[in-house]
């Protein structure tokens, strides 16, 4: 147990502090738009849901970190809550054809149907061309971006980087926080965070 904790801490240690991949993505900043499928092979672009709040997710459903979230329904719960305040959020995978979390799109439908996923679209970047382009460094990595096209927040899904589920709890979710200050017409009082979790497959 003591060395598989290790090896987890190793593993986050060099996820979390690996540097971006683009420098053109910054907080504060017009979020550059990108098309990609989704499952069902519709090209979806970020451009089209301008005028609202957008959430990108970068998963891997293989990844411990992500299973921390959805075995525990908590990124249903917050895909949920907010995409019924008109939200729009964006799932994404970039692994690469061969490497962990690639999956076919039928796979994919299977994967969000058992999971009860309540993203608004679930889009397939195998190139990893958009994780790139916003330098998505893990799974998960969250980025929110304002109506008017901005990026107002980036960084980890919350405060406690582990794969226990019992840690959500005690964990301040930044990416709930985030939504509820900028939905309040607040500014985002913490924008940029280390995000943590397994490494995006490239």
């Amino acid at each position: 147990m003591k060395t598989k904790l290790s090896l987890i801490s190793i593993f986050v240690s060099l996820a979390a502090f690996s540097p971006l991949l683009s420098a053109e993505i910054a907080v504060g900043k017009p979020a550059p738009d990108f098309s990609a499928a989704d499952i069902s092979g519709k090209t979806v672009s970020l451009e089209e849901f301008q005028g609202k709040y957008r959430v990108l997710e970068w998963t891997n459903h293989e990844c411990p970190f992500v299973v921390k979230q959805y075995g525990s329904g908590n990124m249903q719960k917050l895909q949920k809550t907010y995409t019924e305040k008109e939200v729009v959020w964006i799932t994404i995978n970039s692994s690469a054809p061969g490497k962990q979390g690639n999956f076919s799109p039928e796979k994919w439908q299977e994967i969000l149907k058992e999971k009860h996923s309540s993203a608004t679209a679930t889009l397939l970047d195998p190139e990893g061309k958009v994780g790139r382009l916003y330098g998505a460094q893990t799974t998960p990595h969250m980025y929110i971006i304002d109506p008017n096209g901005i990026l107002i927040y980036q960084g980890a899904i919350d405060s406690v980087p582990s794969t226990d589920q019992a840690d959500i709890e005690k964990a301040q979710n930044y990416v709930q926080t985030a939504l509820d200050e900028a939905l309040a017409g607040k500014p985002v009082n913490n924008p940029s965070t280390k995000s943590y979790g397994c490494s995006v497959k490239y």
